[in-house]
């Protein structure tokens, strides 16, 4: 008997699901904290709590992570340089420090305009190499001839031997702009995905499973972990893309809305006929527009570990994340004594960082360069929580809150506050953790909010439903204005949105929220069983699919019907007749399509490739195409009999 393992490596959990091969049948799952600055800890401890009789018959393992995004979204990437050649525009803002504008690239046939200035690029090498963790190359029109990106690439690794990523490596649309951003974006997320990689390599290795190993990417399909470490900005959102499958599978439906609420973010998505809905336009991350393809969500920074603050008896939802009471008490055995005996700070002393629930603790990441306020205050904190009154008592002097943001931000201190989670402690809804510390936080922060705990807590959970529900009308809503859908939900009148397809909820206390969302929104909501684990689920039942996109064209129009270019990922090709260009470019579509499939463990009738012909021509035109699109699209299902 063969099974499968999937592993979802979250901003709060690690979530791992064990499948058995010959019905789709779940037969056990795990959850375990994720662990910082190394997720290997947890990796380990997900796996740990499985069956390990199972364990030895896996063959398959695929997993899925938002490490990645989230470091983006948290600007706390590796630092990188970015090589820009040819006609780049000057005016555009870089995410990289270390920026070189090289002489070089081509025209749109894929022929050199200027030759590439490879002494430029090596004196910049020189100067930034120990500065940086890796380099990104972007070409003009690399996508026709990537000579010069290539070239680059292997000086770099010559002299550095530092990782270096290029454009049309990673694309094969135009826009050098955005593929340079993708190429930056990518080169800083190496190391982080290395490191995921390493630790699921590491921990299976251990065990003795001798497996597949396949990463989802943020469309929703599968990758062999190969080009997951060459690619890893196409999983940046393969979290997201983990619940939107997992849903839809544990469901049992083809179509539907996806709300996935994590510790960190809940993600809005949708499914429709079984295929993700996908962005028209590349993926967004941390405000960079990119060239990945991923699907259409909306995020919001509302999770179970978003930290619930109080000023002026007003009540903050976020947007930062923290370690809940509950958990710390865990985690930290003298914690809930300093809880209890922290006092209330004054109304007009309250903040983000100032709250009587609000501690701070030391992430285990190494700190970089550090002013000396950060420095004092990094040598007051250490790896048991102190609460701000404690850290005044240390430095002798008040700290100044914008320092505790700075820390954070550096990743360097983990703050611990109230949250959603603790108040469905209170509520007695959810209680994995300490309810005790999660009832204490309740009393301080209702002392000031004038309210009975009980009152607060419940004020907590209509919050975060109604952000949820905000956020899946903006989505379901594209066209209309948020504002507006706001008034409406915040009006005086008992309007009620009706929705005629299904609202899944995955998540691990989701079910909490299930008959608040139903008063806001007329609809079917479910959540299906092993809720807690889809995305684990969603890592192990994403499709192969492969794109191949190729472009044939007359190298001159002045000679419409000979010499023929054929620009295919990677590289350029020149044919005489433009059959016999056209026959090459279909062979070697289906070749990248195939080789893809079979690197992601496919083979025979599992995979199902198709070629789609669209070509251009003015009127009159008695010659072969002026332009012929290719797309060769590969679609695989693996060996799991997954059924709902």
């Amino acid at each position: 008997m063969h099974y499968s393992l999937g592993i979802d490596a979250g901003g709060t959990y690690t979530d791992a699901v064990l499948v058995r091969d010959s019905d789709g049948e779940i037969i056990d799952s795990n959850k375990a904290l994720t662990t910082y600055p190394d997720p290997f800890e947890g990796i380990k401890n997900v796996i740990d709590g499985l069956n390990p009789e199972y364990l030895e018959n896996v063959k398959l393992v695929s997993v899925s992570t938002t490490l990645s995004t989230n470091t983006i979204l948290e600007g706390t990437g590796f630092p990188v340089a970015l090589i820009l050649i040819g006609d780049h525009p000057v005016d555009k803002e870089l995410p990289a420090e270390h920026v070189l504008f090289a002489a070089g690239g081509h025209n749109h046939n894929g022929e050199e305009i200027t030759a590439l200035d490879l002494k430029a690029i090596e004196e910049f090498v020189l100067q930034v190499k120990d500065k940086v963790s890796a380099f990104a190359i972007s070409s003009y029109f690399s996508t026709r001839n990537p000579e010069h990106e290539i070239r680059a690439r292997d000086l770099i690794l010559e002299l550095t031997g530092l990782p270096a990523v290029c454009g049309h490596e990673l694309s094969q649309e135009l826009g050098a702009y955005e593929r340079a951003v993708t190429a930056f974006l990518n080169a800083q997320l190496i190391p982080i995905t290395r490191q995921f990689v390493k630790s699921v390599i590491s921990e299976i290795t251990k065990r003795r499973i001798n497996a597949r190993l396949l990463m989802l990417k943020c469309d929703g399909s599968v990758v062999g972990i190969r080009d997951a470490l060459k690619k890893p900005i196409e999983t940046i959102f393969s979290g997201p893309a983990a619940s939107l499958v997992g849903a839809s599978f544990l469901s049992g439906l083809k179509t539907c809305e996806v709300v996935d609420v994590g510790g960190t973010s809940t993600d809005i998505s949708s499914i429709c006929m079984g295929v993700p809905d996908l962005s028209d336009e590349g993926a967004v991350v941390g405000g960079w527009k990119t060239r990945v393809r991923a699907i259409r969500m909306e995020t919001t920074a509302t999770g179970g570990d978003s930290h619930i603050w109080t000023v002026n008896k007003e009540l903050f939802l976020g947007p930062r994340r923290v370690i809940p009471l509950a958990v710390a008490a865990v985690k930290y055995p003298s914690f809930l004594n300093n809880l209890k005996r922290t006092p209330m700070p004054f109304r007009e002393d309250l903040g983000e960082n100032i709250q009587p629930t609000k501690f701070f603790v030391r992430s285990g990441y190494q700190a970089g360069e550090l002013s000396r306020t950060e420095a004092e205050v990094m040598k007051v904190i250490g790896e048991e929580p102190v609460s701000v009154p404690e850290i005044n008592v240390l430095l002798q002097k008040d700290v100044y809150p914008q320092t505790l943001d700075s820390l954070i931000r550096k990743r360097l201190v983990q703050a611990i506050g109230f949250t959603p989670t603790d108040a469905l402690h209170v509520l007695g809804e959810y209680t994995e953790w300490d309810v005790d510390a999660s009832q204490i936080g309740a009393e301080k922060i209702a002392r000031l909010m004038h309210m009975t705990p009980g009152e607060f807590c419940t004020a907590v959970k209509k919050r975060v439903a109604r952000s949820m529900a905000l956020h899946l009308l903006s989505y379901i809503l594209s066209d209309v204005p948020y504002a507006s859908i706001e008034k409406i939900l915040d009006g005086n009148y008992p309007a009620k949105f009706k929705l005629d397809i299904p609202v899944v909820l995955l998540g691990g206390p989701v079910r909490a929220y299930r008959e608040e969302l139903k008063e806001i929104i007329d609809a079917e909501i479910i959540v299906p069983q092993h809720a807690e684990v889809g995305n684990a689920v969603g890592a192990l039942v994403g499709k192969g699919i492969k794109r191949v996109e190729i472009l044939i064209r007359p190298a001159s129009l002045m000679s419409p019907d000979k010499d023929f270019l054929v620009f295919a990922p990677g590289s350029r090709l020149k044919f005489d007749t433009y059959s016999e260009a056209l026959d090459t470019a279909t062979k070697l579509g289906k070749k990248l399509a195939m080789d893809y499939m079979q690197d992601c463990g496919l083979s025979g009738s599992q995979i199902e490739i198709s070629v789609e012909k669209k070509t251009i021509s003015p009127d009159g035109w008695n010659h072969p195409p002026m332009e012929t699109n290719l797309l060769v699209m590969g679609i695989g299902i693996r060996g799991l009999h997954l059924e709902g």
